[in-house]
Order: structure tokens, then C-alpha cells, then sequence
């Protein structure tokens, strides 16, 4: 659709997410090499030949990752695979190392979830698409300004081939606020699954897009017909790492989208670097295409099975299912029982302190204490 017809229709935000969770495992994951950065480090120490895409150097699958992957698909209420097998996302970036990425394509680990939001009042089931593991990149450091203005930039591979699981929604979200609001949630499962470090420096990273499409296209449910996002320019923005930040960051490129469409200028297709310290986003290069990666199989690791043992791998009581027995079991109101389960070692030691003494007066300390 023109810029020009938009200019005369109200808008509609269109957002969805792709969240990399970098998970909380010894090793990487298709190497012995440690995930864990030693005190002073220094940059190119933590690799191996595999982790550096060296010729001969074959991949191992770690295990601990596999059980992660199955622990948040579980926890995103997804059908978890049967059989799951891993590709060649094809790219040249400085940050990798391969000249391509070992992920997942049409067979991910989880597919098909839903996680519930609460945004002023109101839940909503944010569709869940799918869950994949996937190898991280290395890291870029700009030297003398940001990605756009930099003197030169510096190469660190010591992250690559960290294990990342990147969950990717449905164009579900059509505010700032709901984003922010999904992951913080999505963030307070995690930490309860015990499968990232939310202290870790880039845990969370989240790349979004967004589109702005005619309102009336939006039916009271918040769907959109497949035609209208077809139509909608979209723009991917990268580089956001907290919930804070995608708030931020969202809300800016609305309003630079909705300006240019006003001024009659077509929204580019493209991907944007969100530059935190001045509140902007930067152009980075026109919008990838799906077969622009050429995606093909990844011959050097075999097909996965988890049906024998995914049953195997349980995760723990969840934060709304652990609000609602200490609403029900001790009782104490929503709020309360909220500031008691926003993480798993304060429900923890309210809990302990609960046996030992009157549950009113533990929620009560616990609570104002926090």
C-alpha cells in the first residue's frame, strides 16, 4: 500500500519478536569450549577450532542445551518435536566466523506455544511460533562511536558458539507497552526454569519488527488478515537487549514511521540498529529475504530424536501457577503474592520463612522488604 493511501487511514501497530536467549550451559554448544568469561579476559582466548570453523573441525551437540530448548518449549505451553534436525543459515558478517550459522529451519525443536501478558488490566495469549536452537555469533566492538560513526570496529569470537534457543512470535503485539510487558514475563520464566543468567551481559537479546498497517484491517480480537501484512512494509530493529530497551526502541520507530508516512514517504523494508545512548534508530542495510540465507542441511550433525526422553525432563512449579497457590494455599492477595513470586529465590525464602512462622507476617516482611 502507497505511503499516500496510509497518509489518510488510521494506523495500526504491528509487532513481532525474535528473542535469543543465551543459555546458562558449561560448554558451547558444539564444542568443550567454556561459556563461562574468566576474570581479565582476553578477546579470541576462549576458542577451538570447531567454534572458529576450522576445515576438519566437526560439531557435537551438547546435551544440556537440547534439555533447555525442551524445558522453555514446555514452559510455552509447545508441541515439542519428535525429530528435529539442524541447517546452514548462509550470511557474511564480520561476527561470524563459518560464514554461516548452524540453526534450525523447517524442523524446530518447539513449535506452535502461547505465553499470557497482562497489560492495564487486560490478558492476552501471545502466540508463540516457534522455539529453535541456534549458535551464537561473536561480538563487535565500535571504537570511537556507535555502529554508524565508528573509527574502526573490533572482532571477538570468545562468544561464538554460545548456545542461544531464539523464540519467535506471531505479529501478536500491537503496542510498545504489550512487548515490554511479554519480556518481562518471558524473562521471569526463564529465571524460574533455571536456564539463563540475567546478569550475563547479552542473555537476552531481542530483534523486533514492525509494521504499520490500516486500522480497520484489525478485528476486535487484534487479528489482521494475512493480505494487509503482506502490504505492510516492515522493518526489522536490532540491537535491543532488556524489555526496557524494546519499549524504547519501539516506540521511537513508531513515531518515525507514522512521520513519514505523514509526510508521504514510503516506509522503507529494511533492518535498524538501535542505538541506546541517543535514542534513535540508525539504518543498517535492506531487509533480508528467507532465501537469501540458503538455507541447507547441516551434514556434519545428525537428525535429533527426543521422543524417547523429552517426558524425561521436567521443569518447575511456573510463576503464575506458584501466584495462584499463594493466593489460594496461604491466602494472600494478587499483589502480594506477585512481589512474592517475581523471582524463584524470593518465593523461595518466603516459603521457608512461611514453615517456621505465621504466613500473613512472612508475606507482610518478605514483601516490604524486597
Amino acid at each position: 500500500m502507497t505511503a499516500q493511501a496510509l497518509e489518510q487511514r488510521e494506523l495500526a501497530v504491528v509487532i513481532g519478536l525474535e528473542v535469543h536467549v543465551q543459555l546458562e550451559t558449561a560448554t558451547k554448544i558444539f564444542c568443550s569450549c567454556s561459556t563461562e568469561p574468566a576474570e581479565d579476559e582476553e578477546p579470541n582466548t576462549r576458542v577451538c577450532p570447531v567454534c572458529l570453523g576450522l576445515p576438519g573441525a566437526l560439531p557435537v551437540l551438547n546435551e544440556a542445551a537440547v534439555e533447555s530448548a525442551v524445558k522453555i518449549g514446555k514452559a510455552l505451553n509447545a508441541d515439542i518435536a519428535e525429530d528435529t534436525r539442524f541447517h546452514r543459515k548462509n550470511y557474511y558478517y564480520p561476527d561470524l566466523p563459518k560464514n554461516f550459522q548452524i540453526t534450525q529451519y523447517d524442523a524446530p525443536i518447539c513449535a506452535d506455544g502461547t505465553l499470557e501478558v497482562s497489560v492495564e488490566g487486560t490478558r492476552r495469549d501471545i502466540g508463540i511460533t516457534r522455539a529453535h536452537l541456534e549458535e551464537d555469533p561473536g561480538s563487535l566492538q565500535h571504537k570511537g562511536g556507535s555502529i554508524d560513526t565508528a573509527d574502526y570496529t573490533l572482532v571477538n569470537y570468545n562468544r561464538a558458539g554460545t548456545p542461544l534457543v531464539e523464540i519467535v512470535t506471531e505479529p501478536d503485539f500491537r503496542s510498545p507497552q504489550e512487548t515490554r510487558a511479554f519480556l518481562a514475563k518471558l524473562e521471569e520464566v526463564l529465571e524460574y526454569l533455571g536456564v539463563f543468567d540475567a546478569t550475563r551481559d547479552g542473555s537476552l537479546r531481542i530483534d523486533a519488527n514492525i509494521s504499520l498497517v490500516p486500522a480497520d484491517e484489525v478485528d476486535d480480537d487484534g487479528a489482521i488478515s494475512d493480505d494487509a501484512l503482506e502490504a505492510a512494509n516492515r522493518t526489522e530493529v536490532k540491537n535491543i537487549s532488556s524489555h526496557k530497551g524494546a519499549e524504547k526502541a519501539l516506540a521511537y520507530e513508531v513515531t518515525r514511521q507514522k512521520n513519514a508516512i505523514q509526510r508521504g514517504r514510503a516506509v522503507e523494508q529494511e533492518t535498524r540498529h538501535w542505538d541506546e545512548s541517543r535514542g534513535i534508530t540508525v539504518s543498517m542495510r535492506s531487509k533480508e529475504e528467507e532465501k537469501d540465507y540458503r538455507y541447507f542441511r547441516e551434514a556434519d550433525l545428525p537428525p535429533l530424536q527426543v521422543a524417547h526422553w523429552k517426558e524425561e525432563i521436567p521443569i518447575p512449579e511456573l510463576p503464575d501457577a506458584r501466584r495462584e497457590r499463594f493466593h489460594t494455599e496461604y491466602g494472600i492477595d494478587e499483589e502480594s503474592a506477585s512481589k512474592l513470586t517475581s523471582t524463584k529465590e524470593v518465593a523461595d525464602f518466603f516459603e521457608d520463612v512461611a514453615a517456621e512462622f505465621d504466613a500473613d507476617l512472612a508475606a507482610t516482611w518478605v514483601a516490604d522488604n524486597l
